[in-house]
């Protein structure tokens, strides 16, 4: 079994807001898989929904607990269905790439995103597949208010797109693993060109 986790915010409030690319990204999957990410299980503190895909079963998990505790349900569903963190792959947002460009990575630290540092700290290790879908770059000042406002009109057909290859790379992770998925979607988006801003640091405390 395969866990795919996309981070975001719960509730109308924050819906299609840029901290919730992760949500937009297991969406995709369910609308391919005809599956729904619909129901709330108080366990995992998250909606759930579960698919045969790609010759396996799948986990998809939008964690409710908000950004900054979505470790608390990943590990959660990692305990019950005893899956080891090579089974995992997070899904989020992140300021220090421009709008749409995408970048798989097989561990590391959290590079400053409050949600992805909790699922590592719960998780006890930082051997977790994650999927960065860039959100475009700000002034750290302005970071808070940044990720949680909603994408411009010029914007939006760049992160329909990027959700898009975004669901691409699960599928390809969960085919050939996670080193597939960085040389085919990392390396391909190595020639794309991303407007040039202030680099942030931080996403704030509400991030």
């Amino acid at each position: 079994m395969k866990l795919v986790a996309g981070l975001g915010n719960p509730g109308p409030r924050y819906a299609e807001s840029r901290h919730n690319i992760g949500y937009l990204v297991v969406d995709e999957l369910a609308r391919r898989w005809a599956t729904e990410v619909t129901r709330y299980d108080r366990d995992f503190e998250g909606l759930i929904g579960e698919t045969q895909a790609c010759g396996q079963r799948v986990l998809l998990l939008k964690p409710s607990t908000f950004m900054n505790l979505s470790g608390r349900s990943v590990a959660a569903a990692l305990r019950f269905y005893k899956l080891a963190a090579a089974d995992v792959l997070i899904a989020h947002d992140d300021l220090d790439l421009p709008v749409g460009l995408l970048r798989a990575r097989a561990s590391g630290t959290a590079g400053g995103h409050n949600g992805m540092s909790d699922v590592l700290r719960q998780l006890g290790t930082d051997e977790i597949a994650r999927l960065r879908v860039g959100i475009g770059r700000v002034h750290p000042s302005a970071a808070v208010e940044y990720v949680l406002s909603r994408f411009e009109p010029d914007e939006r057909p760049a992160i329909a797109d990027a959700v898009g290859r975004a669901a691409d790379a699960v599928v390809c992770w969960l085919q050939a693993g996670i080193d597939a998925a960085m040389n085919r979607f990392n390396r391909r988006q190595d020639r794309e060109p991303g407007p040039k801003a202030a680099d942030p640091r931080s996403q704030g405390e509400s991030s």
